[in-house]
């Protein structure tokens, strides 16, 4: 995979401005994913997926996002898969019918109810935050249908033609990831293709048996980290310059080499917790085992904490170039933008830290956490 790769970092490095001028990554760009594995790499192995380790799945996405976060977040999606591992085999057989390369993308909130009609249900609503909707071969929107004691949304599979997408995503950063709307018009969708969120798969292999909602936090977690990266060698380089007063170069005064080392140990280690848990949840599946709550747990707090901590380093970063960051040519600008959604999102928010204190301390989190 690496010299294909490597081809999708070319890609985005020479078509980045158009993602953000675009407000989408385009179709062709998605199928640069597909070559490299992206969107096979959480299919499962029986239909033909070559299902990636967690760890490594991140690490390619920490690249990514590293080159533009907005792609980034867009190919984290290849992670998706995972959910609809809850689908009937039959469904999954159809589904993987041309193939694994299957790119999903879903606007499942607010869920909306859905009428029970025979087979299925009539679908119709309007849907937030469908991030990669317009390269995606099936599309997914929340219903309220059926029941499910832990309060998990059902999620209702709908193929593009099926579904409007409504171009609104106005928005400061991550304006390449075409997080549009969805609104479906009493659109039938049979049982066989509705599935629970984070539901028990009908796939017996590794990766289904990782915890799914912490891994959908994870894969845009590490978005802000690849950003951070980026923003932090930006202002190493920027350290050797002169600067435009005459002033002493920034890397001769200690304020500056002090702020980059904190910030380098600050990304460090939250990279570090992030991908040491990642790897024991990983062990622990691979044992046959579930992993626990604890586990689950610390995914997320991992995930959080690197989400605020990668924020943090990028306006680290941001203060640190000086009057160099606020031109429109200055790349600094797009990090602050793009690192400032990260930790916006709803698996990402700072009272995530709740639930992961009372799990440790081994009380009852909030509705949803687990």
């Amino acid at each position: 995979m690496t010299q294909t790769l490597d081809n999708v970092l070319d890609v985005v490095a020479a078509r980045r401005a158009e993602f953000e001028n675009g407000r989408h990554v385009p179709r062709e760009v998605i199928a640069e994913f597909k070559k490299a594995g992206i969107y096979r790499a959480s299919a499962p192995r029986r239909f033909g997926g070559e299902p990636l380790p967690p760890a490594e799945f991140l690490r390619i996405i920490e690249r990514i996002s590293k080159v533009d976060g907005s792609a980034g977040w867009v190919a984290s999606f290849g992670s998706s898969l995972i959910y609809l591992a809850a689908l009937p085999l039959e469904t999954q057989e159809r589904l993987y019918a041309d193939g694994p390369d299957v790119a999903f993308a879903g606007g499942l909130f607010p869920v909306q109810p859905a009428e029970p009609v025979a087979g299925g249900y009539r679908v119709s609503g309007h849907w937030k935050f469908a991030s990669g909707c317009k390269g995606a071969d099936v599309l997914g929107v929340g219903i309220k249908a059926g029941e499910d004691r832990a309060g998990r949304p059902r999620t209702a599979l709908l193929r593009p033609e099926d579904v409007e997408i409504v171009e609104n995503w106005d928005v400061i950063g991550m304006r390449g990831t075409g997080s549009h709307d969805l609104a479906v018009h009493g659109v039938t969708v049979p049982e066989e293709w509705t599935f629970v969120r984070g539901g028990t798969p009908t796939v017996d292999e590794p990766l289904y048996r990782y915890p799914a909602v912490p891994y959908a936090a994870q894969v845009l977690a590490v978005v802000g980290l690849g950003v951070a990266r980026a923003a932090l060698d930006q202002v190493i380089t920027e350290g050797g310059r002169a600067s435009y007063t005459g002033g002493p170069v920034a890397a001769d005064r200690a304020a500056y080499r002090i702020a980059v080392g904190r910030a380098e140990a600050r990304l460090r280690s939250a990279r570090a917790f992030f991908y040491e848990t990642t790897e024991e949840v990983w062990d622990t599946v691979l044992t046959g085992d579930p992993a626990t709550d604890h586990q689950a747990s610390l995914l997320r707090l991992a995930s959080t904490t690197l989400a605020h901590e990668s924020f943090a380093v990028v306006r680290a970063a941001y203060q640190l170039a000086g009057i160099r960051a606020i031109a429109d040519g200055s790349p600094m600008q797009r990090y602050l933008r793009d690192a400032s959604v990260v930790p916006q999102h709803a698996f990402l928010q700072e009272g995530l830290y709740d639930g992961a204190g009372a799990v440790l301390m081994g009380v009852d989190p909030f509705p949803g956490y687990l």
